[in-house]
Parts: C-alpha cells; sequence; structure tokens
C-alpha cells in the first residue's frame, strides 16, 4: 500500500478541525488514523507535541477506529525534498505532501520496510 497525499484540514479551531477530520475519516471507511507528533530534534515535547496530542485526544473521542500518534520530524523536508507540495506552506500542499511521508512510513514500518 503506498499513502497519497489528501487535502489539507483547514479550520478555525481545534473543534472544527476534529470534526473535519471525523468526517472524513466516516467518509473514508478508514481503519486507523495517524495523527503526526511534532517532537523537537532531540525527541523531546513542545507546545506543538501536547497540542498534537490533545487533537489525538479529542479525536479518539470522537471516532470509532485507533487514532495513532507518530513521530513527524522532518517529515516536511523530506516532502520539499521530495517536490512534494512545491514547498509551499499557505495553501496546505506541503502540509499534505508531510502527511503522505508519515503515513507512509507507519505502512513501511509495518510491514518491516521502513528506510
Amino acid at each position: 500500500m503506498f499513502a497519497h497525499p489528501r487535502p489539507a484540514i483547514t479550520a478555525s479551531s481545534t473543534e472544527a478541525a476534529v470534526a473535519a477530520a471525523a468526517q472524513l475519516a466516516s467518509a473514508e471507511a478508514v481503519d486507523e488514523i495517524v495523527v503526526g507528533l511534532p517532537l523537537t530534534m532531540a525527541g523531546g515535547e513542545s507546545d506543538q507535541t501536547r497540542s498534537a496530542r490533545a487533537f489525538a485526544r479529542a479525536l479518539r473521542a470522537r471516532v470509532t477506529v485507533p487514532v495513532t500518534p507518530w513521530d513527524e520530524r522532518l517529515s516536511s523536508q523530506q516532502a520539499a525534498r521530495a517536490g512534494a507540495g512545491q514547498g509551499k506552506r499557505r495553501d496546505g500542499s506541503l502540509d499534505s505532501a508531510a502527511a503522505a511521508v508519515v503515513l507512509q512510513a507507519v505502512l513501511d514500518s509495518r510491514r518491516g520496510t521502513a528506510t
């Protein structure tokens, strides 16, 4: 299986983002949701990490499928190097490409082909 970028979810609040993610998961009949965990380069927690964990908790309360946090360090750089998202942040294309990088890492690790 291969991960493919999906349009970025843009929302004005965490609650709206959770609702949009839950709706997308339902519409796509997903088996699991992976939430990127923005750890520091040393593997520690930051304010962004804590926000991502709070988002994952809120999402778990809204969906019936597993919600799995996953290390997303350097995913944006990897996506940009691959030319995905053309280095754009404003329109969400880089975020979408980086999310696909994270999801591909999850898929690869589960079939024992992590790079």
